[in-house]
């Protein structure tokens, strides 16, 4: 896949996630929904860093790519919206957040998957 194919490819998917995330939690999937809402972000993430030519494999270079995105762009709220991304992926394990916190989340991980794709042009 060419590089401009795989930031595609990243994009796309998180939208597919977040829609499929809004879907579960109309239908009381919190589980689920929490699960494509990190998704979402994750694509997102990837999306951004593909576009740089950072590396984005692992967890751990997910949180180092926000932490680069958020310095470089100046726009520091993307590491507190990364932050409700990860709470949903907590809860894809542990199923304990209330309705209206993975909602937020999911507006949250929204907010963040419009101001990832804004930065990478």
């Amino acid at each position: 896949m060419a590089f401009a194919e795989r930031i595609q490819h990243h994009n796309a998917t998180s939208h597919d996630f977040m829609d499929k995330a809004w879907k579960y939690f109309h239908e009381g999937d919190l589980v689920q929904a929490s699960e494509k809402g990190w998704g979402a972000a994750a694509q997102m993430v990837k999306a951004a860093a593909e576009a740089r030519d950072w590396r984005h494999k692992s967890h751990v270079e997910l949180y180092q790519a926000i932490d680069r995105l958020a310095e470089k762009s100046g726009e520091e709220q993307i590491q507190e919206l990364f932050h409700f991304a990860s709470a949903l992926h907590i809860n894809f394990y542990e199923g304990w957040m209330p309705r209206r916190m993975v909602r937020s989340g999911l507006v949250r991980v929204g907010e963040l998957v419009n101001s990832l794709e804004r930065l990478q042009s």
